[in-house]
């Protein structure tokens, strides 16, 4: 434990990758395998759930400490991190636990959920007796559902590489479903993510040896944004050429009879999609296509937007009227395993075509409409292709995707096996005014970084200002600094965490797309709101309209006209 709570520290105290990187291979040089595995799925992303509430851990803190409620407030005011808090304030530990991170997660973190107030009192009051500043820092993060750690998984899989000796494609491919929370870390798997490496793993059967495996997905093959004139690409002929549809990418894996469904953020999403997983069934063994999720009604010529998808995925309970209004299929656009063989480092005009092959061989009409393979885009030129992209919002689309036909599907984002470019259109962008502002996370949990967002509402003569969107980056470090001072100095009241400003700041604000939505009191709904500057030059008075935004809804309705 006191080992992995250091190198939590040491990861959340820097931005250097290099230090992050020197910091992970020292610790997986010297960790016990098993506590290898549990530091390993944490810092992939794997986040323990919530076992102490927050209001029981601020009370029981405070007794401890021996301080009012109203001076914990204010000290965590001034810190702006809970976890950070608690460790400040607590009394120096009375002894050292010399337990590993394995038991401290497996004999006491995991039992503390359901736990009677009392009990879970007691048995917090010993574990804080027993951890310095950084044990007890990490343990509230772990506890309190807070966990958030600022190191990138592919730093993860170069620090295991190293330390193993073995490629770093091979453990990326290994790590697939690392964080699946149906398989707990232990010291097996981890010495399997770390074994050399042996001729039969060029095949899946190397997958098939452990069952737990079989349904694994491969590692996500991933596109560069395009900054570049596309006309340094060369010929358009050499490159194949998609709309950059927004829904949710998947693998759709049939292996042993059995059908898996993953997201590329690597959660198990079958059971979400019932009717993509039927489709699995219909098809041949031994065979993974990459695609896209989209809202799809059975027959239609085109996607629905993103925003018919999202009941599929805040829902626990998919009801028939869920299923009804919210349609889905995968759309195509890769073959990766076909009758067992991996076909990744196949060029990809190759796989292509034996995707086109698989998709005619589905003789059903259902089978048909759940798999649809994304068409190409074709142009005699990049000026002919650049207008294409220019009806990307009438499409419902974000752009184009432009990928080598000889390149191979790599791992991650590399150029090393091809390249792979998202030429984007520009997004949209309003002019809006800063109403509210709640402290970050990690390094800049003392600075107040995510805002929320209006414009003005011109309804029955009098304006008004309308959240309609939250954003956290975008910004400079040193801009951030300066809007936190303004934030603490025009603050007109506090709830909870979050504080209500006057308005005083101009944000040029971007996001990708937009739809209706009555769930907001805006009714719109933007999808990856950014701040993309600030308007310094521009007083509140002059930020863009509510109108404006539905007018956008009204423009990416209207046809084509092809």
């Amino acid at each position: 434990m006191k080992r992995f709570a250091a190198l939590y520290t040491a990861l959340d105290a820097t931005t250097s990758t290099r230090d992050k990187l020197e910091a992970l291979t020292s610790y997986f040089a010297v960790a016990a395998p098993e506590d290898a595995a549990w530091a390993s799925y944490f810092l992939a992303g794997g986040k323990p759930r919530q076992s102490v509430p927050t209001r029981l851990l601020t009370e029981f803190a405070c007794e401890r400490a021996g301080l009012p409620a109203w001076l914990f407030e204010e000290s965590y005011q001034a810190v702006g991190d809970l976890a950070e808090t608690i460790a400040h304030i607590l009394p120096p530990a009375q002894r050292s636990s010399e337990l590993g991170l394995t038991q401290w997660i497996e004999q006491r973190v995991l039992l503390l959920r359901g736990l009677a107030p009392e009990e879970l009192r007691a048995r917090l009051f010993g574990y804080w007796d027993e951890l310095d500043w950084s044990g007890r820092f990490l343990l509230t993060k772990l506890i309190g559902g807070g966990f958030r750690v600022g190191v990138a998984r592919q730093l993860v899989v170069r620090a295991l590489a190293e330390v193993a000796g073995v490629d770093h494609k091979r453990i990326a491919q290994r790590m697939v479903g690392w964080t699946d929370s149906q398989q707990k870390p232990d010291a097996a798997r981890y010495l399997r993510l770390i074994a050399p490496e042996a001729p039969a793993e060029d095949t899946q059967q190397a997958v098939a040896r452990h069952d737990s495996d079989l349904g694994l997905p491969y590692p996500f093959f991933l596109a560069h944004p395009l900054q570049a004139d596309p006309e340094t690409l060369g010929d358009p002929s050499q490159w194949l050429i998609e709309w950059k549809w927004d829904g949710i990418r998947a693998q759709l894996v049939k292996r042993g009879g059995r059908v898996w469904l993953w997201s590329r953020g690597e959660d198990l999403i079958t059971e979400r999609f019932p009717e993509v997983a039927a489709l699995g069934e219909a098809l041949p063994d031994g065979f993974v296509i990459d695609g896209e999720i989209l809202a799809w009604e059975p027959g239609a010529v085109a996607p629905l937007p993103f925003a018919r998808l999202q009941p599929r995925i805040a829902r626990k309970t998919l009801t028939k009227k869920i299923l009804a209004d919210s349609p889905a299929a995968l759309l195509a656009y890769d073959l990766l395993e076909a009758a067992g063989e991996d076909l990744r480092m196949t060029p990809l005009a190759g796989r292509r075509a034996q995707l086109d092959a698989l998709a005619a061989s589905l003789d059903s009409t259902l089978a048909r409409d759940l798999l649809r393979v994304s068409p190409l885009v074709s142009g005699a030129d990049w000026r002919e292709l650049g207008a294409l992209r220019e009806e990307s919002r009438a499409r419902g689309v974000e752009g184009l995707m432009l990928k080598e036909r000889e390149s191979m599907y790599g791992v991650g984002r590399t150029k090393a096996s091809g390249t792979w470019w998202k030429w984007k259109i520009e997004p949209y962008a309003v002019d809006a005014v800063l109403v509210y502002a709640q402290r970050g996370h990690g390094r800049r949990a003392s600075l107040y970084t995510d805002f929320t967002f209006a414009v003005w509402d011109e309804a029955d003569g009098v304006r008004t200002l309308v959240p309609f969107a939250k954003a956290y980056s975008g910004l400079t470090d040193e801009e951030m600094r300066q809007v936190d001072a303004i934030v603490r100095k025009t603050t007109i009241e506090k709830f909870g965490p979050v504080r209500s400003v006057r308005p005083t700041l101009v944000f040029e604000i971007g996001f990708e797309g937009i739809q209706a939505s009555a769930r907001h009191k805006s009714g719109v709904a933007v999808r990856f709101p950014r701040m993309l500057r600030w308007r310094v030059d521009k007083p509140i008075d002059e930020a863009d309209t509510l109108a404006m935004l539905k007018g956008f809804i009204d423009d990416a309705a209207r046809p084509t006209g092809s």
